[in-house]
C-alpha cells in the first residue's frame, strides 16, 4: 500500500480552495480531483509502505514540536505532463526546513520512486484539477477558469496527516500542529 503525509490548511482556506475545484466541476470541465475525496493539501512525503502505528506516533511527536505556519497562496501553476492544475504557496526557508525535518523524522520508511517529494526536489503545490483523463481541451479550459477566478489567499497550515493513496483517498490520521 502507498501512503502520503499531507500538510492541511485551516478550514476557511480549505473551503476557498474546494470552491475553486467545485467551480471547475460545476462548469462540467473536470470532476476528477473531487472524485479523489481528498482535502486540499500540500503533499510533504510519499512512501511505498509504512507501519501505520509507528508512523502515527512519529507524526504525533513531530506535530508537538512544530507550530502552525502562515499559508500565503499566491500563484497558479500546472504540470503539463500529468495535466495537473494547482495553486502554490509562497515558500520560505521555514517551510522547506519543515519538510526536511519531517523526512528526517520518517527516514525509516521507503521513499523509492517518490523523488519529487524528497527534500531539494519538492515542488509544493495544492492540486485544484486533474484533467489527464478528460477531453484534451479540459486542461486548457480548467486552467483558464482558474486563472480568471483565482485570488491570493492568506491562511494557515494547521495540521499534518497520513493518508492511504487509494481511490478515493483514505485519511488515516491527522494531528494539529502546536
Amino acid at each position: 500500500m502507498q501512503y502520503a503525509v499531507e500538510l492541511y490548511y485551516d478550514k476557511e482556506t480549505e473551503n476557498k480552495l474546494l470552491a475553486l475545484a467545485r467551480k471547475i466541476a460545476d462548469e462540467k470541465i473536470s470532476t476528477k480531483f473531487l472524485e479523489w475525496k481528498t482535502r486540499p493539501h500540500l503533499t510533504l512525503a510519499c512512501f511505498n509502505d509504512v507501519d501505520e502505528t509507528q508512523c502515527i506516533q512519529q507524526l504525533k511527536n513531530f506535530a508537538l514540536s512544530h507550530k502552525m505556519m502562515p499559508a500565503y497562496i499566491g500563484s497558479v501553476g500546472m504540470f503539463n505532463d500529468t495535466k495537473t492544475i494547482f495553486v502554490s504557496p509562497m515558500m520560505n526557508s521555514d517551510m522547506y526546513q519543515f519538510q526536511r525535518e519531517l523526512h528526517e523524522c520518517l527516514k525509516g520508511h521507503d521513499t523509492n520512486g517518490w523523488e519529487w517529494y524528497l527534500p531539494n526536489r519538492w515542488i509544493p503545490h495544492c492540486t485544484i484539477a486533474l484533467t489527464r483523463e478528460d477531453d484534451d481541451d479540459a486542461f486548457f479550459k480548467a486552467s483558464d477558469l482558474l486563472l480568471h477566478n483565482f485570488q491570493k489567499m492568506c491562511g494557515k497550515f494547521t495540521e499534518i496527516g497520513l493518508v492511504k493513496i487509494t481511490f478515493p483517498v483514505e485519511e488515516i490520521f491527522a494531528v494539529a500542529l502546536s
